[in-house]
């Protein structure tokens, strides 16, 4: 499939789940509620996007934080409606698009050919804005912040949607330098075409499983088109969040079979609930000092075993007939509740065979992503068929730095020297259990990274959609010998700094320094 295609399914995609979100009873009969409170419908209507939107916003997963922002774009362009209506301006060829808040309604207003770029003062990369320009070629720089934005009305604007700068009014020797850039994205571009499709593997033929992570139905079309050879990571809170309950058995089954038959016979490896703590459910509320240390991910749902084991049927039942499901456990920290998980899986699996007769056991797996893990991580993987690293929070963990802290997060190395030593720990465990061993966190998506990861030892890496194909063409350049000396060299090294540099030579003396390595 080609680009323009795959932002065409997204786009599709992504209005079908709008549509379901807006006719979901929780929004409507909040709604309906305030009215019969007194409240007139705008304000009923704007109480009730906000409620919702509230409990994404205090999520530390950056991901599931904008689909909020989803949420509360939707819930604007009903209000506009309830009070008067609006009328679609026009928009010539070269328009660049402007504003507080963009979604992907305005993109779909801008006819075909004509939006040349995107500037947004809120959001991220991880919003579905950010996703679609991506894949229509769009440069989009999000999150811009508090810059008067009505000042750039008729200025000319030169776009870097790589650094996610703006330049006004740019010089000639400037604009010469972006028609020299954009010359090459198109080379580039066309050069990563070829590598959408196909299992990857190294220079020497050693294969790599590339997979992508999940949160929502919507994604699945753009991951089959970008050639995800499956699901390292479907977050399941999605649903979770906006409902006003714990989703039904059914209404789970109807979810994660989507999913799953939508990859199959590809693996799809679906986490266990990860809420509580900052990721709240409304229906379960919990006020925590530290929400990060707090009440969440598999300390949660052991707590609430009724949740579990609902969740665990849903799986089961939704993966019938097809074998392709994997199962994982989040937030692991030790033994007890790792074998309390195990156990408490294994009954639901005994009684589903029971009660529907033989069904494959699915894989099960841990993640490892906080410190006590990694040093038990053998004796983890000899309990567990595999392991999956979630680098984000492992990395907040190991540095102690709240990552949504804008005080401290320029502290948060992702490539830092223990950071690195705690993965080839990782790796070196699951490989002494003879078990595989997986990274499904933001770092599997920078091409220099991953390099570095399959050196240390990993076997699969898991991204973002977008990343996909210019990781498979980094990989596909190296041997399995040179990405263990890169790893090597990146052990021996004592700051994030010169393991970046290390990197970046590796690609640069590739032909790949386009792609970047990962920002130290």
């Amino acid at each position: 499939a080609s680009p323009a295609a795959d932002a065409s399914a997204l786009c599709a995609a992504l209005f079908d789940a709008y549509a379901l979100l807006l006719g979901s009873d929780e929004l409507l009969l909040g709604t309906l509620e305030r009215i019969r409170a007194g409240n007139w419908a705008p304000g009923a209507l704007r109480q009730t996007i906000e409620e919702h939107c509230g409990r994404f916003a205090a999520m530390d997963d950056p991901y599931l934080r904008e689909r909020g922002a989803d949420l509360r774009s939707l819930g604007q362009r009903i209000l506009v409606r309830l009070v008067g209506g609006r009328r679609t301006p026009a928009y010539p060829p070269g328009t660049l698009l402007v504003g507080e808040r963009i979604d992907v309604m305005d993109l779909a207003e801008v006819p075909e050919g004509c939006l040349a770029g995107i500037v947004c003062a809120q959001g991220s990369t991880l919003s579905h804005v950010a996703i679609l320009a991506h894949a229509r070629g769009i440069p989009a720089v999000m999150g811009v912040g508090d810059y008067p934005l009505h000042r750039l009305d008729g200025r000319t604007l030169m776009l870097d949607g790589y650094l996610g700068r703006v330049y006004v009014d740019p010089e000639a020797e400037a604009l010469r330098e972006l028609e020299r850039i954009q010359g090459a994205e198109r080379a580039m571009a066309a050069e990563l075409s070829h590598w959408r499709q196909g299992p990857a593997s190294t220079a020497d033929g050693l294969p790599v499983a590339l997979r992508v992570n999940l949160a929502a139905p919507a994604e699945v079309d753009l991951a089959l088109g970008a050639g995800a050879e499956g699901v390292g990571l479907y977050r399941t809170e999605h649903p979770f969040m906006l409902h006003d309950r714990f989703p039904s058995e059914d209404e789970q089954v109807q979810l994660y079979r989507h999913v799953l038959a939508a990859f199959a016979p590809r693996s799809v490896t679906i986490r266990t609930l990860d809420a509580g703590g900052d990721k709240a459910l409304p229906y379960l509320p919990v006020r925590e000092d530290n929400p990060f240390l707090g009440w969440r991910g598999i300390r949660m749902t052991l707590d609430h075993p009724e949740v579990f084991v609902a969740q665990i049927r849903a799986m089961l039942r939704a993966s019938q007939g097809l074998g392709n499901l994997r199962v994982l456990l989040p937030m692991v920290s030790g033994l007890a509740e790792l074998e309390r998980a195990l156990d408490l899986l294994d009954r639901v699996y005994d009684q589903f065979v029971r009660d529907e007769g033989p069904t494959p056991r699915p894989p099960i797996g841990a993640m490892i992503e906080v410190p006590s893990a990694v040093y038990q991580a053998e004796a983890i993987a000899r309990r567990v068929d595999f392991l999956s690293v979630g680098t984000n929070d492992l990395t907040q963990y190991l540095l102690a730095v709240d990552r949504t802290n804008p005080r401290v997060a320029p502290l948060l190395e992702a490539l830092h020297p223990a950071v690195i030593r705690a993965l080839r720990d990782i790796a070196d465990a699951a490989q002494a259990a003879g078990k595989p061993v997986g990274c499904c966190g933001e770092l599997a998506g920078e091409p220099g990274a991953a390099l570095l990861l399959l050196g240390l030892g990993f076997d699969e890496l898991s991204m973002s959609v977008t990343a996909l194909p210019r990781i498979r063409r980094a990989v596909h350049r190296f041997t399995g010998e040179r990405v263990q000396g890169l790893a090597q060299g990146a052990l021996r090294c004592d700051r994030a700094q010169a393991v970046h540099d290390i990197l970046e030579e590796a690609l640069a003396e590739s032909g790949l320094g386009a792609l970047g390595a990962v920002a130290p």
